[in-house]
Formats: C-alpha cells, sequence, structure tokens
C-alpha cells in the first residue's frame, strides 16, 4: 500500500494490550493544549519583537520539535520549571532568525511546514531534515511558494520531499520578490495536498515588505478550518488577513506581527475524539471538561458528529468550567454519505466507532489524508480489515461496512507511526477484546501520557 511504512519487525514487548471496557463508562478526562494551536501560536510568536508567555501549551514530541526548530533559528523557549505547559516565547534580537543552522522536523507537518517560511528572515541558510518516514510527506508546493517570493531550495533527495535546504533571497531580489509599492506579492500553489501549505506561507506574509496574496489553484481546499484558524491567529496577533475562499484567494497586508503579553492555548479538541467517542462504543457517559463555547479547531464539529451517530451532547458548566458531555447506550447509527472535507484529523476515531454501526457511512473529502504521517486511508482499511471489519478506500475518502459483531475478533495492530491509527486501535479494543496496539508510543506526538488518560477513561 504506496505511502504507509509499517512497524512489523518490531519487537513483541513493544505490543500493549488495548484493555476493554466492563461496563459502560463514567469518566471525566482533562485534555492537553492544541497542537494546531500550540504551534502556530510559536511560530507568531517567534515573529514579533517582543517575549509572549504561552499558557497551557502542549507539550509533546510535535511541540518540542517546533520549539527545538525555533531554537535552531535563535528563538528562546523558556518553560516555567513549576508549569512546564507555561512557556515564554522571546525572538531574536531584530527579528533576524539564525542561518547556517539546521533544523529537524522528526514527523512533524506543522514543524516542516511552517517554519521553512521563517528561514526567508534568516542571515544564511537553513537546512531541513526528518524522521524516515517524514520523507514521504509531500513539501513542494510550500517550497515552490517560497521560490516564488525570492528563496532558494536545494533538495537533497526526492524533488519536493525532504531534506532539503533553504538559502534566503538577497534583499534586491527579495524587495521584487514580495512585491511593491503597487501590490503585494503574489503567490500561486496547489494546496489540494494539505492546508498546511497555505497556512505555512500566510503566517509569514505580515512580514514581507509588501505583504501577501497567495492564491490557490487546485479544485478542493482540504482542511479549510484550519486555515480560517490561522487567519484568526494572524490577525489575533494583530496582523490584518482576509480571505474570499470562493475565489481561493487570501491576503495579508504588510505589518508587525504581535502576540499579546499572555496567550491560553484551548484542549486539543481533536484529542478529545477517541475519549468522547468511546462513550458510544462501550457506551455510558464520558466529559471533558473546558469545552469553549466558540473556537476555529475543527474538532468543534465532533460533538455534532457524535449526534448524529446516536450520541447525546450537552454542555454543562460547573464552578465556571464549561465541560462536553457525551451520553450513549452504545448504540451507534451509520452515516451514509458523509462530507467530512471540514474535520479530516478526526477521521480515524469517526472510523473506529463507525466498524460497529448498524448501516454504510461513506466519508469523503478525505482524500488528502494519504498524505499524512502514513497513508490513512490504506491503514485504516488494513487494520478495519485485521480485526475482521468490512472497509474500502475510495477516490476521495473511506467506506466502512456494518458487520456482525461476532464477526470482530482479536489482533496485533499495526499503527505506522501515527498517533491517530494508536487511537483508532485503542477505540476498537474497548469492545474487541484481544486487541493489542504495537508501538503505542507513537501518541506522543501529541498526547504524552496517552495510556495513562485511557486507564482513567477506564477508571
Amino acid at each position: 500500500m504506496q505511502g504507509m511504512t509499517t512497524t512489523s519487525n518490531a519487537t513483541a514487548e513493544a505490543l500493549w494490550d488495548a484493555p476493554a471496557a466492563a461496563g459502560p463508562l463514567n469518566a471525566t478526562v482533562t485534555i492537553p493544549g492544541s497542537k494546531s494551536l500550540s504551534n502556530r501560536y510559536l511560530i507568531l510568536a517567534a515573529l514579533g519583537s517582543k517575549p509572549v508567555t504561552l499558557i497551557g501549551l502542549l507539550r509533546s514530541r510535535d511541540t518540542e520539535l517546533m520549539m527545538g526548530a525555533l531554537g535552531a533559528l535563535g528563538v528562546r523557549c523558556d518553560a516555567d520549571p513549576a508549569t512546564p505547559t507555561t512557556v515564554t516565547v522571546t525572538p531574536p534580537a531584530g527579528g533576524r532568525f539564525h542561518g547556517d543552522a539546521d533544523v529537524y522536523c522528526g514527523l512533524a507537518g506543522t514543524v516542516m511546514r511552517f517554519v521553512p517560511g521563517l528561514a526567508l528572515f534568516a542571515d544564511g541558510p537553513v537546512r531541513f531534515d526528518g524522521d524516515e518516514q517524514a520523507y514521504a510527506r509531500p513539501m513542494k508546493p510550500v517550497l515552490d511558494g517560497l521560490e516564488q517570493l525570492g528563496a532558494t531550495v536545494e533538495y537533497h533527495g526526492e524533488e519536493g520531499k525532504l531534506p532539503f535546504t533553504v538559502t534566503p533571497p538577497k534583499s534586491a531580489a527579495a524587495e521584487s520578490a514580495a512585491g511593491s509599492a503597487a501590490g503585494p506579492a503574489v503567490v500561486s500553489i496547489d494546496s489540494s495536498g494539505s492546508s498546511q501549505f497555505i497556512s505555512g506561507l500566510l503566517l509569514v506574509g505580515a512580514r514581507l515588505p509588501h505583504g501577501l496574496e497567495l492564491h490557490h489553484t487546485g479544485e478542493k481546499t482540504p482542511s479549510l478550518p484550519h486555515i480560517r484558524m490561522t487567519v484568526a491567529d494572524l490577525n489575533a496577533a494583530g496582523a490584518h488577513a482576509t480571505a474570499d475562499e470562493a475565489a481561493r484567494t487570501w491576503r495579508v497586508e504588510p505589518g508587525s506581527v504581535q502576540l499579546p503579553d499572555r496567550v491560553v492555548v484551548e484542549p486539543d479538541l481533536s484529542n478529545a475524539a477517541p475519549f468522547l467517542g468511546a462513550a458510544l462504543i462501550a457506551g455510558g457517559s464520558v466529559r471533558v471538561p473546558h469545552w469553549p463555547e466558540t473556537t476555529t479547531q475543527p474538532g468543534g464539529l465532533l460533538p455534532g458528529y457524535l449526534e448524529r451517530m446516536g450520541a447525546q451532547v450537552s454542555f454543562p458548566e460547573e464552578n465556571g468550567v464549561r465541560y462536553c458531555e457525551v451520553r450513549s447506550d452504545g448504540h451507534i447509527h451509520g452515516l451514509g454519505d458523509f462530507d467530512l472535507t471540514a474535520a479530516g484529523e478526526i477521521a480515524p476515531s469517526l472510523a473506529a466507532i463507525l466498524v460497529f454501526a448498524d448501516a454504510l457511512t461513506n466519508l469523503t473529502g478525505i482524500g488528502h489524508l494519504r498524505g499524512h504521517e502514513t497513508n490513512r486511508l490504506a491503514a485504516l482499511v488494513a487494520e478495519i480489515t485485521r480485526v475482521g471489519g468490512t472497509a474500502g478506500e475510495l477516490p476521495d475518502g473511506l467506506r466502512i461496512e456494518p458487520v456482525p459483531a461476532g464477526r470482530l475478533h482479536a489482533a496485533d495492530m499495526e499503527t505506522y507511526a501515527d498517533h491517530r491509527m494508536a487511537t483508532f486501535a485503542a477505540m476498537l479494543g474497548l469492545r474487541i477484546p484481544g486487541v493489542r496496539v504495537r508501538d503505542v508510543a507513537t501518541t506522543r506526538k501529541t498526547l504524552p501520557d496517552f495510556t495513562g488518560m485511557w486507564a482513567t477513561l477506564l477508571g
């Protein structure tokens, strides 16, 4: 299956026994900060001119990689010793990033696609590398955009993939490429493979001499809520960013970028999906505190999706804390033809629930998941089939068919170095005794203590 990386040669000791639910759940689970917001705030804080303190920052492999990347460019990220999720970000003096630097991206899409834009403002070349699995992830659209802005990109392997070096433009070339007094720099890319290509360029748009006008040339715009998140975060940082989504065009006016002195990071609502979804699989009630009333996170759509599957969802408040509470009797409705374009990142969690549904579901609008940590569509089909389920790939999504409960059986499940495949497998294990998960530690990408949180879920 193209684009899938397995860990089947791992030792048996790497297998984690996914616990089955002994009965209906009754749990409250606190979710760490949003990875998407954490890494956007880190970038925006680095682009400012004075320190910013981020409160509730996610501390996981992806955010550690982001802070390491910024550190290589001369940005200080100082954690409060007493509260490690409080981090103060101090930009380099004069706003000039360090060149002749090495950035290690690991398998973090936000690092490999957001940080190259900062190299435009470095004083020398910046080299980018990552995990072996990251070499399969597409990068070319964002790098084409940087070349249109005057940077030079040298590939050290396959064109359009890691590893590569970005050399910032010389001042004259930068002024020419970055627009003129008559208008902003105009960049055209096909971002069909990931919304991160658009976000990575928009984040640096205000620092360009005349701003940025970005055109997406593809027919579809994946994960549009993530782009809206980027636009909202830019505006919260004092930039002026606008979108014409019908024309697939975004603009960022030139100017300074500066987040407030203190910024609170929302919980990661997509990471709430395995826990809230567990209430449907096992039955019972699961609550997540600090659920925002409004949000730019795609995971904010999750409660509505769970209701469509038969859950009862409410938002009680206790002592000034707003909760999302999901209740279910364990009966799950299929969704029929269901467009998941707006929130593709929660597809693995929804797929785990739908394995136990009473009717067919075709999840569409998620073809771009083939270019994530692994080919998630192929991986989901393989692992659903492994436990006796029935699933298949669609041109733009995933088909999951209902099966008799007796057909589902124990299996050792692969995670493909993908955190969401690991949580997907754990969810199946709630109703399928004997499921074991290979390399559950890959969840550290966004959930540093997933197994501990899962134990809390099950009491």
